[in-house]
């Protein structure tokens, strides 16, 4: 999969949408736990961040299990400079055990600080949430892609 990152803004805050780190939660759009007037993958584009008010975006963006979707506010860029691309802001360190969860018919969802070592020995750290796939058929493994959905795991 081609690694994509789009930026999206109601002039207030920009949300980032990284596609390669995306696990296809739909806890940012379903009824029951996203805005769907602001996440809609059935929608081009599919984030349309002035359906909503900033902070309610901002607590959705923070509920993003994969870490996909960040935010950053666009004072602090006019302020700063430009912000770093998601994927070189320094990894925040959760200082608390680590836990492992089932997602049901989803991939194991490690919640803290780990560090992957890869056949080659190349290390990968993450923080918060990291999802790992339990199916098998994820292009990005050991990571989550979604393709649990694809396939309609039932583990």
């Amino acid at each position: 999969m081609k690694s994509v990152t789009k930026y999206y803004s109601n002039g207030e805050v920009t949300i980032v949408w990284q596609n390669e780190k995306c696990i296809h939660s739909t806890v940012c759009w379903k009824n029951s736990t996203g805005l769907p007037d602001v996440f809609n993958p059935k929608d081009r584009p599919w984030i349309k961040p002035e359906a909503a008010e900033t902070a309610a975006i901002i607590e959705q963006v923070k509920k993003c299990p994969s870490g996909a979707l960040s935010f950053f506010m666009n004072a602090d860029v006019a302020q700063n400079a430009a912000p770093e691309a998601p994927e070189t802001q320094p990894e925040t360190q959760v200082q608390s055990e680590t836990i492992i969860e089932l997602a049901p018919k989803g991939p194991l969802m490690v919640y803290g600080n780990v560090v992957i070592k890869d056949a080659d020995g190349k290390e990968t750290r993450k923080s918060k949430v990291t999802a790992l796939c339990r199916c098998g058929a994820s292009a990005n493994k050991p990571f989550c892609d979604g393709s649990h959905t694809k396939i309609d795991f039932q583990g």
